[in-house]
Order: structure tokens, then sequence, then C-alpha cells
């Protein structure tokens, strides 16, 4: 009962920290993240792209000529839109070596009637201008120097469209330790959440980096399909899970990982992230381990 009373008391902590959970109404993405670091620079930025990801999610390519633009894995855009007064707030779900190369990023939109997603899903096109921003402090970084040291273990835990910063991190992990051969590295686990299998988004993106990186590893969950004749082939392989992500879930996959220095990255709806957070702590994570970010 004493360690219970200890876990919430860490949780209520935590979640305190910052504006993300706060009770007070905030109806647009800059009140919401008034208190997140933001870049001060506006980059002007052209759609060479526009696909669907799935019947509710479409993926928006963005090219950027300024050379000084740049992002960490898991920030997010403030996005400018000609003519809607509106600013849309986005993920970044390409990593950082994709901008390096091809000066471009790339961000997952869900369709909903807030203006700029709208925008995106029935007026955008090939070749319309945008400007961007880039902020927030949920993001990963593996510059600092380990020496002989292997880096920390990486619990990633995504929820429906939360997959967008956390595919970031992912990318960014695997291009690090490719180009990265002599440093050793601790493991990458990723738990994806979703309603349907066509709402995984970059699921076989997701896999096929598993399988070329020994040190990462996926599990994705389906919380409402249910299990049928023609999707029975799908539930059985060892990545989709019928269930939600629950105690036992985390508790395998801590497993797996150094407990002692995991480091978590949450994102996904409000409620998800407050379970996942408590169960996390019941389970011996250090609270100062634990990084969320909801989206909404």
């Amino acid at each position: 009962m004493m360690r219970l009373l200890r876990c919430k008391k860490k949780l209520d902590v935590l979640l305190s920290r910052g504006t993300r959970f706060s009770h007070r109404i905030m109806s647009t993405h800059l009140e919401r993240t008034e208190s997140s670091s933001r870049d001060q620079n506006v980059f002007s930025a052209e759609v060479t792209k526009i696909n669907p990801l799935s019947k509710s999610v479409k993926q928006l390519n963005l090219k950027i000529i300024d050379k000084s633009f740049y992002f960490k894995p898991g920030q997010w855009v403030d996005f400018f839109i000609p003519g809607l007064s509106t600013v849309g707030g986005f993920s970044i779900c390409s990593s950082p070596k994709c901008l390096q190369q091809n000066k471009q990023l790339t961000l997952a939109v869900k369709y909903s009637t807030h203006p700029p997603a709208h925008w995106v899903h029935t007026q955008c096109k090939t070749g319309d201008k945008v400007q961007i921003r880039v902020g927030g402090d949920f993001y990963l970084d593996l510059s600092k120097p380990y020496g002989d040291q292997s880096r920390e273990d990486i619990l990633l835990i995504a929820g429906g469209v939360g997959i967008n910063p956390l595919w970031s991190m992912m990318q960014y992990v695997a291009d690090t330790i490719t180009e990265s051969p002599t440093v050793s590295f601790g493991r990458t686990s990723l738990l994806y959440s979703a309603s349907t299998n066509d709402e995984l988004l970059f699921k076989d993106a997701i896999i096929d980096t598993c399988n070329q990186h020994p040190l990462m590893d996926c599990k994705f969950f389906i919380t409402s399909d249910e299990i049928t004749d023609q999707n029975q082939i799908l539930y059985n392989n060892k990545f989709t899970q019928g269930y939600r992500i629950t105690k036992d879930t985390l508790k395998m996959a801590l497993t797996q990982l150094n407990t002692s220095r995991v480091k978590v990255f949450i994102c996904g709806p409000q409620p998800m992230i407050e379970s996942m957070v408590a169960t996390l702590l019941e389970l011996g994570v250090d609270i100062n381990n634990i990084h969320f970010e909801k989206w909404w």
C-alpha cells in the first residue's frame, strides 16, 4: 500500500509539470504550447507530395531550402497556411537525416474539422507554399559522448497518431547506429497501439527497420478490430496482438531493458499517457526518465 501511495504521489508530480494536462481550457495549438520551447525563426516550405497513410491520415512532404532549418527527432512544427488565421501544430515523423539529404521533412496529419487539418485533407495540393516553425521539448538526443559506456535503453510507447514523433526517433536511432558502428548502443523497443490495423501508421517501415537492426524491436496492438478469418494471420504474427498495452505488456518489455537506466517516451491520448506513466512508476522506472507528449 505504501508503494502505491508513493507511485501516486510521483505521478501527480510528473503530470503537474508544464501545461500538458492543465485543467485550463486552451482551444488553440499556440495556447496549448505557450510554455514550450520554440525557434524564433519562421521558414518557408513547399508541399512536394501528398498521399494517404490510412483512411483518416494523410502524409505531407515539405521541402525547405533554407540550410539553417533543423529539428530534433520528436519535435513538432507550427504550421502557417496562407489565408488561414488558425495556426496548426503537427509532429514531424521523418528523421533529421532525411532533411540533411533531401531538404525535406514529413508530417502525418489526421483528418478533423480543425481548420489546418481540414485544409490538408481537402485543399492542400502539390506546389502549395506554407511556413513552419520548429518547437517542442519532447525529443531524443544521442549526440552526447559516452566514451566506452553503452547508451541507455529506450522504450517508445505510442497511441494512434502519437506514433509520429516516436517514428522520427526510431529512424534517428537507426541512422545513428548505422553511422557509428564502433559505438555500443542500448536496446530500443516500440509498443504501438491503434484502434484498427489500418491506423497502424508506418507499420511495414517500422518492421523493416527493426529487422535491419538487432538492437531494435517492435510490437503492435489493435484495440477494437475483431479477430475474423480474414485477419487471423495478421493477429497471429509475432508483431501484432489483439488487445491493449497492459501492465503485463510493460513488465515484459522492461525485462528486455535496463530498468534503472531506460529512457521512456510516450505520445498518445491523455488517458493512455496517465495509465502508462502510473504503471511504469509502479514497475520501478525512474520518474526523471519518463517523458511524454499529449497531442490533441
